[in-house]
């Protein structure tokens, strides 16, 4: 088919086939289609449905997160005791930690105590420059100036001498804690015991060779060299040993370090790989290790060495007692300076920090559990039919002390003060912080004493308090002694 597109005498004409329209309306057709975009549309409609939903249902939408909130604080509320059961967990847990970092940054420091004096900032050791410890000697031995010249232990060979033709069961028939090592005082022989005599007579440990308290011929040997001693004692498995630190290289000549263990200590340090050398020593202390001890209860196994150091060392003139939970961090000859040839004293032991009364003691006591009412009743009892007063203050120094240092010359009077003490903390409970009041009381004649303040001890010692529980005698069938 032929078509003319202009008429004239210059036209042109242009052929079209049939075909050739039929492509052009298929193209015309094809863009049509891609101009409708039906996807755009749908989308288009999808949008506005939604937007439809959400103004018909909005208020379902906010009330879903809040009911969701309130369901989440309902279940955690009904699980608080089983946070509670971790938090107490946790609690126990807590202390070892603390004590861990408490132990790091107390151990090893050296750095003094001070305290406010009249407004100017003290220290609370007054111990002479290392120039001049370097230097300092012991004093020569003089006679004692007080009655007590003298002082006799009572043991089982004087028995016969003692209650005649009695038999030991008939002095002895109430049920106590008395036994072969401490002898079996009897009230009356308590009574004279505190008579101030020149020649005193007294039950003071080591009673009978069957009573206990085993030490080696070779560590027995050692310690009879010592004339000033610093010493401690872990049984049980109790406390770790903490180096002494602070002293001059006079007082490392003079002055023995001695720690008493048992044979549950020595395993028990062995694990953490403390072990005693040949030379029987770790580091600068001394290890006697204690066979045969004559108490289940681990805390008055302890009052021994605490309390019996002159037994312990016959030859020594001087000692100073330190608890196992502490670091001592003083020269031991700059402290005995300090406290004792200056002030002219025989012994020196720390205030208590908290309370002056014994009375105020015994109820702390039985608050913190550490004795029950009942023994510490007893032993009130015995004191105030004794006439103790509730007074705070004897001789004009604190009545009650804190007994974690004690500090002493080996004086006859100083030694019957200890071995009266002894006894007390034997025959009533192991808190000697009750006894030690009324065995001061009692003796009346000790007055040479230097009861020095708590930042005294504090400078004297690191504490690191007590690591772990010291675990009860048992015998070899596995049963409590």
């Amino acid at each position: 088919m032929t078509s003319s597109m202009f008429n004239g005498n210059n036209s042109i004409s242009i052929s079209v086939s049939d075909d050739d329209s039929d492509e052009v309306g298929k193209m015309k057709n094809r863009v049509r289609r891609k101009r409708k975009k039906p996807g755009l549309r749908v989308r288009n409609n999808l949008i506005g449905w939604i937007v439809r939903k959400l103004l018909k249902w909005w208020m379902v939408l906010l009330f879903l997160p809040a009911a969701g909130l309130l369901l989440f604080e309902a279940s955690s509320i009904g699980r608080k005791p089983a946070l509670v059961s971790d938090s107490q967990f946790s609690a126990r847990k807590k202390p070892s930690f603390r004590l861990e970092r408490r132990t790091n940054s107390n151990l090893n420091r050296l750095d003094p105590t001070t305290r406010v004096i009249g407004g100017v900032r003290q220290n609370c050791l007054k111990i002479l420059p290392p120039e001049e410890l370097q230097h300092l000697d012991i004093p020569a031995a003089e006679e004692p100036t007080n009655l007590v010249k003298k002082v006799v232990y009572i043991s089982q060979n004087d028995l016969p001498y003692l209650v005649g033709n009695s038999t030991l069961s008939e002095q002895h028939t109430e049920p106590s804690r008395f036994n072969m090592f401490t002898g079996y005082q009897t009230l009356d022989q308590r009574g004279k015991s505190f008579e101030a005599n020149k020649t005193a007579l007294v039950h003071c440990g080591f009673y009978s060779e069957n009573g206990g308290f085993k030490i080696s011929d070779e560590d027995r040997v050692y310690m009879q060299t010592c004339k000033v001693v610093v010493s401690t004692c872990a049984f049980g498995g109790g406390d770790d040993l903490y180096q002494p630190i602070g002293m001059s290289e006079t007082s490392l000549q003079k002055v023995c370090y001695v720690a008493f263990w048992d044979e549950i200590t020595r395993s028990t340090q062995e694990l953490q790989g403390n072990r005693i050398g040949e030379n029987h020593f770790i580091g600068l202390w001394r290890i006697v290790i204690v066979r045969d001890l004559p108490f289940t209860d681990q805390r008055l196994n302890g009052k021994i060495p605490k309390m019996l150091g002159h037994r312990l060392f016959p030859q020594a003139r001087y000692s100073i007692w330190v608890d196992s939970k502490s670091q001592f961090r003083r020269d031991p000859l700059g402290v005995l300076e300090a406290l004792l040839w200056r002030s002219n004293s025989v012994l020196a032991i720390s205030e208590h920090g908290a309370r002056s009364s014994v009375y105020d003691e015994a109820k702390a006591i039985v608050k913190k559990h550490k004795a029950t009412p009942e023994e510490v009743e007893v032993q009130l009892m015995q004191y105030r039919q004794d006439g103790l007063p509730e007074d705070k203050r004897f001789n004009g120094k604190k009545a009650l002390a804190e007994a974690s240092v004690i500090v002493r010359e080996h004086t006859p009077l100083s030694n019957l003060f200890m071995c009266l003490w002894f006894n007390e903390v034997v025959r009533f409970t192991s808190r000697d912080q009750l006894s030690f009041p009324y065995t001061l009381w009692r003796l009346k004649v000790l007055k040479n004493m230097n009861m020095f303040p708590v930042c005294t001890r504090k400078d004297l010692v690191n504490s690191m308090g007590h690591i772990r529980k010291a675990k009860p005698l048992i015998t070899s069938h596995g049963a409590l002694v």
